[in-house]
């Protein structure tokens, strides 16, 4: 004699713990042929078309890489744009650091990237290689070292604000608060 096997929730699906349905979740995939990867970066088809592409995070960076989004505009219209933008967005700058991926990727700022030009690294460097080239340029034409050189103070003085950008910056990526 075989019993049907009783439940504990009582007719309240509240009772049930969190995702432990038996249905079937819906995953799309991303829309690059042969990727089996889910698809949750939505890019657009077309300019001023709400069609989406749905890609996966490498191909939602493939696609977007050689995006231009100031093509057709003269170098005025450029800047302003840019400084509109910048304007309208400096809210999120604060957030700037949650990203979809590491750095090298657009994850990094442009005063990031120049801090990064000014100690001669790439821009997927981490941290530690900022800190061994900042300290190896710093040797170089330390005041003490060099005393007297108003060339080496500069460079000096550059290469430490480069440092502070990029070490601020990366606190902010690993606070967590």
């Amino acid at each position: 004699m075989s019993r049907a096997k009783r439940t504990l929730d009582w007719g309240f699906p509240r009772w049930r713990g969190y995702g432990s349905s038996r249905e079937a979740t819906t995953v799309r995939l991303c829309d690059r042929h042969g990727c089996n990867e889910p698809g949750n970066c939505p890019a657009p088809k077309s300019p001023n078309s709400p069609d989406r592409w749905y890609f996966c995070q490498q191909h939602a960076a493939e696609y977007n890489s050689k995006w231009n989004y100031f093509e057709g505009l003269d170098e005025e219209e450029a800047q302003a744009r840019a400084k509109s933008e910048q304007r309208a967005n400096s809210g999120y700058a604060e957030a700037s650091h949650y990203g979809w991926a590491g750095s090298g990727d657009g994850s990094r700022s442009s005063d990031e990237m120049r801090a990064l030009e000014v100690l001669g690294l790439e821009a997927d460097a981490d941290f530690e290689a900022v800190k061994k080239a900042w300290r190896a340029r710093a040797k170089e034409v330390h005041p003490d070292v060099r005393p007297g050189d108003e060339e080496a103070a500069k460079a000096f003085q550059s290469f430490q604000v480069a440092y502070e950008v990029l070490r601020q910056a990366e606190e902010r990526r690993t606070w967590k608060g």
